[in-house]
């Protein structure tokens, strides 16, 4: 059986997000937790995904299913580089942020730049928005196309959070779903 783990960003993903909702509705999901979700650092993120993705794939003896959201994105893309990817069966990045742009960045996610440019090892679609304040759409096509992912145009979404007007996203569910 497929493992959804779900991987927010800055702060989590609370009650209202569209990934806590997604959580909810899928019973073989369950969220990555970070040993401190508002000073990230990047090796314990990794770390704690690393974990996650292991005990996912031992417990069920099956494959994973990624949805990061955010500064999920990023630590998904660093841990791609040196993870347990043969358990990854594939991704869903939404609203990943330019780390290499601190003029619209927070400062606390500063120490996940560079973003990494490689083609991720595993099958990933990327979701933009066209208003996101923490990437612009081109970087998010040229971030796409670097890992090797099909963009999805979410249009002028923001950053598709609960800010945002993205509680329970039913376009999120159909995408996984389409994974599993």
């Amino acid at each position: 059986m497929t493992t959804v783990l779900i991987v927010p960003g800055l702060g989590n993903s609370g009650p209202d997000h569209w990934q806590t909702h997604l959580q909810a509705r899928l019973p073989q999901a369950r969220r990555v937790e970070m040993t401190d979700w508002d000073r990230p650092d990047l090796a314990d993120w990794m770390q704690a995904l690393e974990k996650a993705v292991q005990e996912a794939a031992a417990e069920r003896a099956g494959q994973v299913v990624l949805v990061g959201h955010s500064l999920g994105c990023a630590t998904i893309a660093h841990w791609s580089r040196e993870g347990s990817v043969a358990a990854v069966r594939g991704a869903l990045l939404v609203a990943p942020p330019d780390v290499d742009d601190q003029a619209v960045v927070p400062a606390e996610i500063w120490g996940f730049a560079p973003l990494p440019r490689q083609p991720l090892p595993f099958p990933a679609t990327v979701v933009a928005s066209r208003n996101d304040p923490y990437m612009t759409f081109a970087r998010a096509e040229a971030v796409a196309a670097a890992w090797g992912a099909p963009l999805l145009d979410a249009g002028e979404a923001g950053h598709i959070n609960t800010a945002s007007g993205h509680g329970r996203w039913d376009l999120a569910e159909r995408l996984v779903a389409g994974m599993l």
